[in-house]
Protein backbone atom coordinates (compact mmCIF):
# COMPACT_ATOMS: atom_id res chain seq x y z
CA UNK A 1 0.00 0.00 0.00
CA UNK A 2 1.35 3.45 -0.91
CA UNK A 3 2.01 6.07 1.71
CA UNK A 4 -0.62 8.44 0.40
CA UNK A 5 -3.32 5.76 0.49
CA UNK A 6 -2.85 5.32 4.23
CA UNK A 7 -3.40 9.02 4.92
CA UNK A 8 -6.77 10.64 5.55
CA UNK A 9 -8.39 11.98 2.40
CA UNK A 10 -7.68 15.55 3.43
CA UNK A 11 -3.94 14.80 3.67
CA UNK A 12 -3.72 12.68 0.56
CA UNK A 13 -4.27 15.65 -1.70
CA UNK A 14 -1.57 17.52 -3.56
CA UNK A 15 0.91 19.21 -1.22
CA UNK A 16 -0.48 17.44 1.89
CA UNK A 17 -2.18 20.63 3.07
CA UNK A 18 -3.40 20.32 6.69
CA UNK A 19 -7.14 20.28 7.16
CA UNK A 20 -8.95 23.53 7.85
CA UNK A 21 -10.32 23.42 11.44
CA UNK A 22 -13.34 25.47 10.36
CA UNK A 23 -14.20 22.98 7.60
CA UNK A 24 -16.26 19.93 8.64
CA UNK A 25 -14.64 16.55 8.23
CA UNK A 26 -16.26 13.80 6.14
CA UNK A 27 -17.65 12.15 9.28
CA UNK A 28 -19.03 15.48 10.52
CA UNK A 29 -20.74 15.93 7.17
CA UNK A 30 -22.28 12.49 7.49
CA UNK A 31 -20.47 11.18 4.44
CA UNK A 32 -18.23 8.18 3.90
CA UNK A 33 -14.51 8.17 4.63
CA UNK A 34 -13.89 9.08 1.03
CA UNK A 35 -15.39 12.47 1.66
CA UNK A 36 -18.50 11.83 -0.41
CA UNK A 37 -21.58 13.81 0.57
CA UNK A 38 -24.64 11.83 1.62
CA UNK A 39 -27.10 11.03 -1.13
CA UNK A 40 -29.83 13.40 -0.07
CA UNK A 41 -31.02 14.35 -3.51
CA UNK A 42 -34.34 12.86 -4.46
CA UNK A 43 -34.12 10.48 -7.35
CA UNK A 44 -36.23 11.28 -10.37
CA UNK A 45 -38.78 8.44 -10.55
CA UNK A 46 -38.88 8.73 -14.34
CA UNK A 47 -35.10 8.52 -14.80
CA UNK A 48 -34.87 4.74 -14.79
CA UNK A 49 -37.05 1.80 -15.73
CA UNK A 50 -40.27 3.59 -14.82
CA UNK A 51 -39.45 6.33 -17.30
CA UNK A 52 -38.85 3.83 -20.06
CA UNK A 53 -42.17 2.11 -19.35
CA UNK A 54 -44.00 5.44 -19.40
CA UNK A 55 -42.39 6.26 -22.73
CA UNK A 56 -43.50 2.92 -24.20
CA UNK A 57 -47.05 3.36 -22.94
CA UNK A 58 -47.19 6.86 -24.42
CA UNK A 59 -45.92 5.53 -27.77
CA UNK A 60 -48.58 2.80 -27.75
CA UNK A 61 -51.32 5.30 -26.88
CA UNK A 62 -50.18 7.61 -29.68
CA UNK A 63 -50.27 4.73 -32.16
CA UNK A 64 -53.77 3.79 -31.04
CA UNK A 65 -54.88 7.42 -31.40
CA UNK A 66 -53.45 7.58 -34.92
CA UNK A 67 -55.17 4.32 -35.77
CA UNK A 68 -58.50 5.56 -34.43
CA UNK A 69 -58.21 8.85 -36.35
CA UNK A 70 -57.20 7.27 -39.65
CA UNK A 71 -59.05 3.97 -39.46
CA UNK A 72 -62.16 4.95 -37.58
CA UNK A 73 -64.33 2.13 -36.33
CA UNK A 74 -62.34 -0.43 -38.26
CA UNK A 75 -59.45 0.15 -35.89
CA UNK A 76 -61.34 1.06 -32.72
CA UNK A 77 -63.58 -2.02 -32.73
CA UNK A 78 -63.25 -4.81 -30.17
CA UNK A 79 -62.79 -7.38 -32.93
CA UNK A 80 -59.76 -5.48 -34.25
CA UNK A 81 -58.30 -5.29 -30.75
CA UNK A 82 -58.59 -9.07 -30.46
CA UNK A 83 -56.97 -9.40 -33.89
CA UNK A 84 -54.01 -7.31 -32.73
CA UNK A 85 -53.59 -9.44 -29.60
CA UNK A 86 -53.84 -12.70 -31.56
CA UNK A 87 -51.16 -11.49 -33.96
CA UNK A 88 -49.01 -10.35 -31.04
CA UNK A 89 -49.25 -13.75 -29.31
CA UNK A 90 -46.76 -15.61 -31.52
CA UNK A 91 -44.24 -12.77 -31.65
CA UNK A 92 -44.72 -12.17 -27.95
CA UNK A 93 -43.99 -15.73 -26.90
CA UNK A 94 -40.81 -15.70 -28.99
CA UNK A 95 -39.83 -12.32 -27.55
CA UNK A 96 -40.19 -13.51 -23.94
CA UNK A 97 -37.63 -16.24 -24.56
CA UNK A 98 -35.43 -13.80 -26.45
CA UNK A 99 -35.52 -11.43 -23.47
CA UNK A 100 -33.79 -14.02 -21.30
CA UNK A 101 -31.12 -14.75 -23.91
CA UNK A 102 -30.32 -11.07 -24.50
CA UNK A 103 -30.41 -10.25 -20.79
CA UNK A 104 -27.88 -13.05 -20.30
CA UNK A 105 -25.54 -11.41 -22.81
CA UNK A 106 -26.38 -13.58 -25.82
CA UNK A 107 -28.40 -13.47 -29.03
CA UNK A 108 -30.51 -16.06 -30.83
CA UNK A 109 -31.06 -15.68 -34.56
CA UNK A 110 -32.60 -19.13 -34.97
CA UNK A 111 -35.95 -18.92 -33.14
CA UNK A 112 -37.93 -18.25 -36.32
CA UNK A 113 -36.43 -21.25 -38.10
CA UNK A 114 -36.87 -23.41 -35.00
CA UNK A 115 -40.54 -22.39 -34.99
CA UNK A 116 -40.85 -23.56 -38.60
CA UNK A 117 -39.08 -26.86 -37.90
CA UNK A 118 -41.23 -27.52 -34.82
CA UNK A 119 -44.42 -26.81 -36.79
CA UNK A 120 -43.33 -29.25 -39.49
CA UNK A 121 -42.34 -32.01 -37.09
CA UNK A 122 -45.53 -31.64 -35.06
CA UNK A 123 -47.70 -31.89 -38.17
CA UNK A 124 -46.10 -34.88 -39.91
CA UNK A 125 -48.34 -37.82 -40.74
CA UNK A 126 -46.64 -39.96 -38.09
CA UNK A 127 -47.12 -37.36 -35.37
CA UNK A 128 -50.74 -36.69 -36.29
CA UNK A 129 -51.47 -40.41 -36.41
CA UNK A 130 -50.11 -40.80 -32.88
CA UNK A 131 -52.11 -37.74 -31.82
CA UNK A 132 -55.32 -39.24 -33.20
CA UNK A 133 -54.83 -42.40 -31.15
CA UNK A 134 -53.17 -41.01 -28.00
CA UNK A 135 -54.39 -37.42 -27.78
CA UNK A 136 -53.66 -34.00 -29.22
CA UNK A 137 -51.00 -33.33 -26.56
CA UNK A 138 -48.62 -35.50 -28.64
CA UNK A 139 -48.38 -32.66 -31.16
CA UNK A 140 -47.73 -30.15 -28.39
CA UNK A 141 -45.06 -32.33 -26.81
CA UNK A 142 -43.37 -32.83 -30.19
CA UNK A 143 -43.22 -29.09 -30.88
CA UNK A 144 -41.82 -28.33 -27.43
CA UNK A 145 -39.30 -31.17 -27.67
CA UNK A 146 -38.02 -30.01 -31.06
CA UNK A 147 -37.64 -26.46 -29.75
CA UNK A 148 -35.86 -27.64 -26.59
CA UNK A 149 -33.42 -29.84 -28.54
CA UNK A 150 -32.56 -27.04 -30.94
CA UNK A 151 -32.03 -24.70 -28.00
CA UNK A 152 -29.87 -27.30 -26.30
CA UNK A 153 -27.68 -27.62 -29.39
CA UNK A 154 -27.29 -23.83 -29.50
CA UNK A 155 -26.49 -23.69 -25.79
CA UNK A 156 -23.90 -26.47 -25.89
CA UNK A 157 -22.13 -24.96 -28.90
CA UNK A 158 -22.05 -21.49 -27.34
CA UNK A 159 -21.36 -22.34 -23.70
CA UNK A 160 -19.11 -25.39 -24.00
CA UNK A 161 -17.97 -25.24 -27.62
CA UNK A 162 -17.13 -21.53 -27.25
CA UNK A 163 -18.72 -20.73 -30.58
CA UNK A 164 -19.81 -17.11 -30.88
CA UNK A 165 -23.56 -16.87 -30.29
CA UNK A 166 -24.12 -15.01 -33.55
CA UNK A 167 -22.41 -17.76 -35.58
CA UNK A 168 -23.91 -20.71 -33.70
CA UNK A 169 -27.48 -19.47 -33.94
CA UNK A 170 -26.97 -18.35 -37.55
CA UNK A 171 -25.94 -21.92 -38.36
CA UNK A 172 -29.06 -23.20 -36.58
CA UNK A 173 -31.18 -20.71 -38.52
CA UNK A 174 -29.97 -22.15 -41.82
CA UNK A 175 -29.87 -25.78 -40.67
CA UNK A 176 -33.31 -25.85 -39.05
CA UNK A 177 -34.93 -24.24 -42.08
CA UNK A 178 -33.24 -26.72 -44.41
CA UNK A 179 -34.23 -29.71 -42.25
CA UNK A 180 -37.85 -28.50 -42.23
CA UNK A 181 -37.82 -28.34 -46.02
CA UNK A 182 -36.40 -31.87 -46.25
CA UNK A 183 -38.96 -33.35 -43.85
CA UNK A 184 -41.92 -31.67 -45.58
CA UNK A 185 -40.49 -31.96 -49.07
CA UNK A 186 -41.22 -28.24 -49.38
CA UNK A 187 -44.95 -28.90 -49.00
CA UNK A 188 -47.49 -27.57 -46.55
CA UNK A 189 -48.81 -30.15 -44.07
CA UNK A 190 -52.45 -29.74 -43.08
CA UNK A 191 -53.42 -30.27 -39.44
CA UNK A 192 -56.29 -32.77 -39.30
CA UNK A 193 -56.39 -33.56 -35.58
CA UNK A 194 -59.75 -32.14 -34.55
CA UNK A 195 -58.96 -32.29 -30.84
CA UNK A 196 -55.92 -30.05 -31.29
CA UNK A 197 -57.84 -27.51 -33.35
CA UNK A 198 -60.82 -27.54 -30.99
CA UNK A 199 -58.59 -26.67 -28.03
CA UNK A 200 -56.23 -24.10 -29.50
CA UNK A 201 -58.74 -22.35 -31.78
CA UNK A 202 -61.30 -21.94 -29.02
CA UNK A 203 -62.00 -18.99 -26.73
CA UNK A 204 -62.24 -18.55 -22.97
CA UNK A 205 -64.45 -15.69 -21.75
CA UNK A 206 -64.54 -14.41 -25.31
CA UNK A 207 -60.74 -14.23 -25.55
CA UNK A 208 -58.76 -16.54 -27.85
CA UNK A 209 -56.75 -19.32 -26.21
CA UNK A 210 -53.64 -18.04 -28.00
CA UNK A 211 -53.95 -14.72 -26.15
CA UNK A 212 -54.32 -16.54 -22.82
CA UNK A 213 -51.21 -18.58 -23.60
CA UNK A 214 -49.26 -15.42 -24.46
CA UNK A 215 -50.39 -13.84 -21.19
CA UNK A 216 -49.41 -16.97 -19.23
CA UNK A 217 -45.96 -17.09 -20.84
CA UNK A 218 -45.42 -13.37 -20.15
CA UNK A 219 -46.45 -13.69 -16.48
CA UNK A 220 -44.29 -16.78 -16.04
CA UNK A 221 -41.37 -15.00 -17.70
CA UNK A 222 -41.79 -11.94 -15.47
CA UNK A 223 -41.87 -14.10 -12.35
CA UNK A 224 -38.86 -16.13 -13.47
CA UNK A 225 -36.77 -13.04 -14.26
CA UNK A 226 -37.75 -10.89 -11.29
CA UNK A 227 -38.60 -13.24 -8.44
CA UNK A 228 -36.31 -16.26 -8.74
CA UNK A 229 -32.65 -17.13 -8.37
CA UNK A 230 -32.62 -18.07 -12.04
CA UNK A 231 -33.51 -14.50 -12.98
CA UNK A 232 -30.90 -12.97 -10.69
CA UNK A 233 -28.28 -15.28 -12.14
CA UNK A 234 -29.34 -14.29 -15.65
CA UNK A 235 -28.80 -10.62 -14.82
CA UNK A 236 -25.44 -11.41 -13.23
CA UNK A 237 -24.22 -13.49 -16.17
CA UNK A 238 -25.26 -10.81 -18.65
CA UNK A 239 -23.78 -7.98 -16.62
CA UNK A 240 -20.37 -9.51 -15.89
CA UNK A 241 -19.85 -13.22 -16.58
CA UNK A 242 -16.44 -13.32 -14.91
CA UNK A 243 -17.77 -11.75 -11.71
CA UNK A 244 -20.71 -14.17 -11.85
CA UNK A 245 -18.29 -17.09 -12.13
CA UNK A 246 -16.28 -15.86 -9.15
CA UNK A 247 -19.54 -15.55 -7.21
CA UNK A 248 -20.15 -19.25 -7.68
CA UNK A 249 -22.55 -19.20 -10.64
CA UNK A 250 -21.98 -21.92 -13.21
CA UNK A 251 -21.97 -19.54 -16.13
CA UNK A 252 -21.69 -22.13 -18.90
CA UNK A 253 -24.53 -24.25 -17.61
CA UNK A 254 -26.73 -21.23 -17.03
CA UNK A 255 -26.03 -19.96 -20.55
CA UNK A 256 -27.07 -23.33 -21.92
CA UNK A 257 -30.32 -23.15 -19.95
CA UNK A 258 -31.10 -19.74 -21.46
CA UNK A 259 -30.93 -21.09 -25.00
CA UNK A 260 -33.02 -24.12 -24.06
CA UNK A 261 -35.61 -21.71 -22.67
CA UNK A 262 -35.60 -19.75 -25.94
CA UNK A 263 -36.06 -23.01 -27.82
CA UNK A 264 -39.03 -24.01 -25.66
CA UNK A 265 -40.73 -20.67 -26.30
CA UNK A 266 -40.15 -21.22 -30.03
CA UNK A 267 -41.92 -24.57 -29.63
CA UNK A 268 -44.86 -22.87 -27.89
CA UNK A 269 -45.01 -20.32 -30.69
CA UNK A 270 -45.06 -23.20 -33.20
CA UNK A 271 -48.14 -24.64 -31.47
CA UNK A 272 -49.86 -21.26 -31.76
CA UNK A 273 -48.85 -21.04 -35.41
CA UNK A 274 -50.26 -24.50 -36.12
CA UNK A 275 -53.56 -23.52 -34.52
CA UNK A 276 -53.70 -20.18 -36.33
CA UNK A 277 -52.90 -21.47 -39.84
CA UNK A 278 -54.11 -25.11 -39.39
CA UNK A 279 -50.94 -26.18 -41.18
CA UNK A 280 -47.24 -26.79 -40.75
CA UNK A 281 -44.83 -25.19 -43.18
CA UNK A 282 -41.11 -24.71 -43.52
CA UNK A 283 -41.80 -21.03 -44.22
CA UNK A 284 -43.44 -20.48 -40.84
CA UNK A 285 -41.51 -18.05 -38.65
CA UNK A 286 -39.49 -16.52 -41.47
CA UNK A 287 -37.70 -13.42 -40.11
CA UNK A 288 -39.66 -13.64 -36.86
CA UNK A 289 -36.38 -13.57 -34.96
CA UNK A 290 -35.77 -10.02 -36.15
CA UNK A 291 -39.18 -8.88 -34.93
CA UNK A 292 -38.58 -10.58 -31.58
CA UNK A 293 -35.18 -8.94 -31.14
CA UNK A 294 -36.59 -5.56 -32.15
CA UNK A 295 -39.43 -5.84 -29.63
CA UNK A 296 -37.00 -6.81 -26.87
CA UNK A 297 -34.63 -3.92 -27.57
CA UNK A 298 -37.42 -1.37 -27.99
CA UNK A 299 -38.90 -2.65 -24.73
CA UNK A 300 -35.80 -1.59 -22.82
CA UNK A 301 -33.71 -4.74 -22.51
CA UNK A 302 -30.04 -3.85 -22.85
CA UNK A 303 -28.60 -5.46 -25.97
CA UNK A 304 -25.23 -5.87 -24.25
CA UNK A 305 -26.85 -7.85 -21.44
CA UNK A 306 -27.28 -7.30 -17.73
CA UNK A 307 -30.69 -5.62 -17.84
CA UNK A 308 -33.99 -7.04 -18.98
CA UNK A 309 -37.69 -6.34 -18.68
CA UNK A 310 -40.58 -8.61 -19.61
CA UNK A 311 -43.14 -5.81 -19.27
CA UNK A 312 -41.14 -3.69 -21.70
CA UNK A 313 -40.91 -6.61 -24.12
CA UNK A 314 -44.69 -7.08 -24.08
CA UNK A 315 -45.17 -3.36 -24.73
CA UNK A 316 -42.61 -3.52 -27.55
CA UNK A 317 -44.50 -6.41 -29.17
CA UNK A 318 -47.80 -4.53 -28.88
CA UNK A 319 -46.26 -1.40 -30.40
CA UNK A 320 -45.01 -3.22 -33.48
CA UNK A 321 -48.18 -5.27 -33.88
CA UNK A 322 -50.38 -2.19 -33.56
CA UNK A 323 -48.20 -0.36 -36.07
CA UNK A 324 -48.65 -3.21 -38.56
CA UNK A 325 -52.40 -3.17 -38.00
CA UNK A 326 -52.59 0.60 -38.59
CA UNK A 327 -50.69 0.24 -41.85
CA UNK A 328 -52.89 -2.63 -43.05
CA UNK A 329 -56.12 -0.79 -42.23
CA UNK A 330 -54.93 2.26 -44.13
CA UNK A 331 -53.72 0.16 -47.10
CA UNK A 332 -50.15 1.39 -46.78
CA UNK A 333 -47.25 -0.50 -48.29
CA UNK A 334 -45.11 -2.95 -46.36
CA UNK A 335 -42.06 -0.97 -47.46
CA UNK A 336 -43.30 2.11 -45.60
CA UNK A 337 -44.07 -0.12 -42.64
CA UNK A 338 -40.47 -1.39 -42.59
CA UNK A 339 -39.16 2.17 -42.68
CA UNK A 340 -41.40 3.09 -39.75
CA UNK A 341 -40.20 0.07 -37.76
CA UNK A 342 -36.60 1.02 -38.40
CA UNK A 343 -37.23 4.57 -37.19
CA UNK A 344 -38.94 3.27 -34.04
CA UNK A 345 -35.95 1.06 -33.24
CA UNK A 346 -33.50 3.95 -33.68
CA UNK A 347 -35.62 6.32 -31.58
CA UNK A 348 -36.02 3.68 -28.87
CA UNK A 349 -32.27 3.14 -28.63
CA UNK A 350 -31.63 6.88 -28.48
CA UNK A 351 -34.21 7.24 -25.72
CA UNK A 352 -32.58 4.40 -23.80
CA UNK A 353 -29.28 6.24 -23.93
CA UNK A 354 -30.92 9.47 -22.74
CA UNK A 355 -32.63 7.73 -19.82
CA UNK A 356 -29.38 5.98 -18.88
CA UNK A 357 -27.45 9.26 -18.93
CA UNK A 358 -30.14 10.99 -16.85
CA UNK A 359 -30.12 8.13 -14.35
CA UNK A 360 -26.34 8.47 -13.93
CA UNK A 361 -26.64 12.23 -13.35
CA UNK A 362 -29.31 11.77 -10.69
Amino acid sequence: MSESSSLPPSLATAGSVPPDPDRPTPLQRGGATTGAAPATRSRNPLAGGAGRMVGLVIALVVLCAVGALTGGERFASLDNAMTILRQAAIYGVLAVGMTFVITGGGIDLSVGSVLGLASIWASTVATQTMAESSGWFVMVFTALAVGAVCGLVNGVLIAYGRVVAFIATLAMLVGARGLAEIIANRQTQIVEVDGFLDVFRSSILGISVSIWIFAAVAVAGWFLLNRTTFGRRTLAVGGNPEAARLAGIRVKRHTMYLYVLAGVTAGIAAVLMLARTTSGSSTHGSLYELDAIAAVVVGGTLLAGGRGTIVGTVLGVLIFTTLTNVFVINNLSTSAQSVAKGLIIVVAVLLQQQFAARARRT
